[in-house]
């Protein structure tokens, strides 16, 4: 049987309803400004406001319509191998203090399910990282190790209810699942009211940390604030350097009706490629095919592949009705960075580098960032300083520079793929000669052209054309704009500029 893929979109936004927040169009003050409407900066702004803090929340695009709404939305302490990655670059203080944090985001997450009776599917499941072939139980063994040593009551096992045998997996009991969409936008209506409030369609533009701060958006609207968290995924402001501290990676999501026995867990493999499994109501999810923004592989193979492996193993529909991708910051040390935005910082904070894994360090994310603008202590905010220094992630941060530096100068050397606009294909998009220089131009299925500016307007790297999404994407620093140039995701703010395409 062969299945089709069709559209693009996401599982979780398919099957939630819009929360119908205004956009702002006036001038509002409040105590703290919050930067981005996905799971982080809507959990940040429910702790605030239940302190009696007032809080405005404003997001691009719609509420949890960023990262949030693309992903495989685990709930769990098991990541894969991420324990192991984080032993080994920080050590096993290190790891143990990720593993707590997680097991204390996990308890945030149910208890705001039920205390604010938010209906989004929760459901408590087994976590297994498994050996996708005899090479990778090495792998599973190393993190079965280091979460024991973490104090996670892991176990190993050959039982994981995929209906083929694994050489070797380890299990962790009682982690969860849900619907992303669902509890973060019941977060957002709950914060929403009593001096609070949630914008959507609200692009920010630019943070003046005065006294009080004012966030600029491109409506023309400005909250007041004492404090600014950025909490946009990848950080929008280019203080701290993130961008240059942060790998901007993608990976892809199919979900499809499946018949017959499906496993109960969650799974995903300790090695490459990575193929990530869960269930939601009647669909099987699968993830993986992850790379580096703006590589040059980002083509709709991805997806296949991963039709094909549920074709292969599991009684799947003859649609693939679901299909989307996500972006994450992979920190050069394996930890999150939250907190001062700035060493010393009192006014600007961030939540960025998830890792993959931004249920659950989005709400350590939230409690540490509330318990820092309330003036409580949290055992976690050394640990995730975003200022901190680690010498083992040095390595990491030259590679991605070096990386950086490559494409911005290599990409400029690169000729022309096509010396007119009448050379694009239907459905794809080529980099067409303009004189002395060069444009990146898209055809639509109805025949029409969109001309953009290659350069990036973060740090003007040209941007490359990503055919699995049909977007625009920076291989240096992960920013992605759509085939007339608007902003997909951050680090930039502004659009790529258009371009005379018609030539």
């Amino acid at each position: 049987m062969t299945v089709s893929l069709r559209g693009s979109e996401s599982i979780w936004l398919a099957t939630a309803d819009g929360a119908g927040f205004p956009t702002l169009d006036r001038d509002v003050e409040v105590d703290v400004a919050i930067v981005g409407g996905g799971i982080a900066g809507a959990t940040t702004a429910l702790l605030l406001k239940r302190l009696g803090v007032r809080v405005a929340v404003l997001e691009r695009e719609t509420v949890a319509a960023g990262a949030t709404g693309y992903t495989t939305a685990k709930i769990t302490a098991l990541q894969s191998t991420r324990l192991s990655d984080i032993r080994s670059n920080n050590g096993a203080d290190a790891a143990a203090a990720y593993a707590r944090a997680t097991l204390d985001a996990i308890a945030r997450i149910d208890a705001l399910v039920q205390q604010e009776g938010i209906e989004c599917d929760f459901e408590r499941r087994d976590a297994f990282t498994y050996a996708g072939d005899q090479q990778e139980v090495a792998s599973v063994e190393q993190e079965a190790a280091a979460a024991q040593e973490a104090g996670l009551p892991v176990e190993l096992t050959t039982e994981t209810g995929l209906p083929w045998e694994v050489p070797a997996a380890v299990r962790l009991a009682g982690q969860a699942q849900f619907q992303p969409v669902l509890y973060t936008r019941g977060l957002a209506q709950r914060v929403d009211g009593d001096g609070s409030h949630v914008f959507e369609r609200t692009h920010v533009t630019g943070v003046d940390m005065g006294a009080p701060c004012r966030v600029e958006t491109a409506g023309g609207g400005t909250i007041t604030a004492e404090r600014v968290v950025v909490a946009t995924n990848y950080p929008l402001l280019d203080r701290g350097l993130f961008f240059a501290r942060l790998e901007a990676t993608r990976s892809y999501c199919i979900a499809l009706p499946v018949r017959g026995d499906v496993p109960e867990g969650m799974l995903i493999t300790a090695g490459q490629p990575t193929r990530s499994l869960r269930t939601f109501r009647d669909h099987l999810i699968v993830g993986g095919e992850g790379h580096q923004t703006g590589a040059a592989d980002a083509q709709p193979e991805r997806y296949e592949a991963l039709v094909e492996f549920a074709r292969r193993h599991f009684d799947v529909g003859p649609e693939a009705p679901y299909r989307w991708s996500t972006q994450d910051g992979m920190p050069v040390d394996s930890l999150p960075y939250i907190g001062p935005y700035t060493p010393g910082s009192k006014r600007l904070y961030v939540a960025a580098g998830f890792m993959k894994w931004g249920m659950t360090n989005a709400t350590i994310a939230a409690t540490l960032l509330t318990d820092l603008m309330t003036d409580r202590d949290n055992p976690y905010a050394a640990r995730f300083d975003p200022n901190r220094v680690s010498l083992r992630g040095l390595p990491k941060t030259a590679k991605l520079n070096l990386h950086a530096g490559r494409e911005f100068f290599g990409a400029r050397a690169t000729p022309a793929e096509a010396s007119s606009s009448a050379e694009v294909p239907v459905g794809e998009a080529r980099v067409v000669r303009s004189g002395a220089g060069k444009v990146g131009v898209f055809r639509d299925e109805d025949g029409g052209v969109h001309g953009v500016s290659l350069r990036c307007t973060h740090l003007g790297c040209l941007v490359r054309f990503n055919d699995a999404e049909r977007s625009w994407d920076c291989p240096c620093h992960g920013s992605r704009f759509d085939i007339d140039g608007a902003v997909l995701a951050g680090p930039a703010t502004k659009p790529l500029e258009p371009r005379d395409a018609e030539r």
